[in-house]
């Protein structure tokens, strides 16, 4: 899309073969009302091509008619209907009776980076656990934090954290087993060749996998390799096929991500396409290894919320679990731009059917956070903050208290997750939990006093 005379922006992208019809899906925002949008196609290789198109679609949407479509996903993808039933011990339906409904957990993993910094920190500790019921270690797992010279490997920090995790029943990410960005490869790793490097590989992966085994829901295996191919360029093209097979090994249990950047946040970004992404994870899938989700990390300029539908919708298509892994955006916004910013990219995620956790870049240092922060030093909220808080109340179903009706029955729709639910019918009272869990039918629970 064209703004001015010499500024295009990519609205969509997708990975053509000569004499093959391949599906192009973006979107766009308009800056100001307009009559006419002409879209530009163009290679990204500088070359001449001719372009058919067979079939094309371009549908307009106003603001009220998205939040509406979200809603309307978030109602029937995030909640479910139930009905509780309260009879006495013959079987008799009790009009009257009064229910009180909690939700004391949430389903849906939403959660953040938390750095060494939060050990010893009370505060920050019951800050974070009011809130997220996930986590991720920002850097203490990285190969460069644990062995950061040959032999010499420490998990102390991560073990520590992992205590704080436990103690707070708080899922973990496995962030990660390799990065490919030599950049942050240590550097006695970088100055290795043939078996040494090998053997150096091998003995990373079965040190970390075999200490945490069952401990992290999901490992990013070979972080970032869209971008880079450190191991790849020195170990041979089937260097993350054997990364893969080796930690699915290791820890059967864990769902391993193909993780990396400017997947959902731009098309501009050659490197990582949503095409090359699929043709990435359909040549390990050919490989025989077992690559079960993807992680998108989310570090955000200004949204393209269109584009990013549309990158999920493309992505949804293989059937695996999509993650936002490490949302955050730029700092080269003032702070309550960052929130409006980021109220819109959790909205879009939340409401995505095919994504099944969200996780914030926002772990708090002395000196600030990677690009964005939700509070300061003294745990007070920023305008971030803010939004994250009123999303999360927004995204659970609040305390109900009502009557069972002629029937002896009360309907409501909540958000999937755990619930304890307390009955009076006079002198008796009843305690009980129940789940509701994915499904579209209303979910029947019946008490008896």
């Amino acid at each position: 899309m064209m703004n001015n005379a010499t500024v295009y922006d990519c609205i969509g992208s997708v990975l053509a073969k000569s004499g093959c019809w391949s599906f192009l899906k973006g979107g766009f925002v308009l800056d100001s009302p307009s009559k006419l949008s002409i879209l530009y196609f163009q290679s990204s290789y500088g070359k001449d091509v001719k372009i058919a198109v067979a079939s094309s679609s371009l549908q307009a949407f106003s603001d009220q008619e998205w939040r509406t479509n979200q809603q309307y996903i978030i109602n029937t993808k995030r909640k479910r209907a139930a009905t509780i039933h309260v009879a006495d011990s013959n079987g008799d339906t009790l009009q009257g009776a009064t229910i009180t409904i909690t939700q004391v957990a949430k389903d849906f993993p939403f959660g953040s980076a938390i750095a060494s910094t939060i050990l010893g920190n009370g505060a920050y500790q019951k800050w974070f656990a009011k809130r997220f019921n996930a986590a991720v270690f920002e850097n203490e797992l990285k190969w460069y934090a644990t062995e950061p010279q040959q032999g010499n490997i420490n998990y102390t920090r991560a073990d520590q954290m992992m205590e704080f995790v436990r103690s707070n029943q708080i899922i973990v990410r496995g962030h990660n087993i390799f990065w490919e960005d030599p950049k942050y490869i240590p550097a006695w790793v970088r100055n290795l060749t043939g078996p040494a490097l090998k053997s150096a590989v091998q003995e990373r992966i079965q040190s970390l996998m075999c200490k945490y085994k069952e401990e992290f829901i999901h490992w990013d295996v070979s972080n970032e390799m869209l971008h880079f191919d450190f191991y790849e360029q020195n170990l041979g093209p089937n260097a993350t096929l054997n990364f893969y097979e080796t930690a699915h090994k290791s820890d059967p249990l864990a769902t391993l991500f193909m993780n990396d950047y400017n997947v959902v946040e731009t098309c501009s970004d050659v490197k990582s396409t949503v095409d090359n992404f699929i043709l990435r994870q359909r040549e390990l899938e050919l490989g025989g290894v077992s690559m079960d989700g993807i992680g998108l990390e989310g570090h955000f300029a200004k949204p393209n919320l269109p584009l990013t539908r549309a990158i999920l919708d493309k992505l949804a298509t293989l059937g695996l679990p999509i993650w936002l892994t490490e949302v955050d955006i730029s700092s080269n916004f003032d702070k309550q731009t960052q929130a409006v910013y980021l109220e819109q990219v959790l909205r879009e995620g939340f409401s995505h059917p095919s994504v099944n956790g969200i996780m914030l870049w926002t772990a708090l240092h002395p000196n600030g956070c990677y690009q964005m922060c939700l509070t300061d030093n003294d745990l007070q909220n920023l305008p971030a903050g803010d939004t994250v808080d009123k999303l999360l109340e927004e995204w659970e179903t609040g305390d109900i208290a009502a009557q069972t009706d002629e029937h002896g029955s009360h309907s409501f729709l909540g958000f999937l997750g755990e619930y304890r639910v307390t009955v009076k019918y006079g002198n008796g009272t009843k305690n009980s939990t129940f789940s509701l869990c994915s499904g579209r039918e209303t979910k029947h629970f019946s008490i008896q006093l």
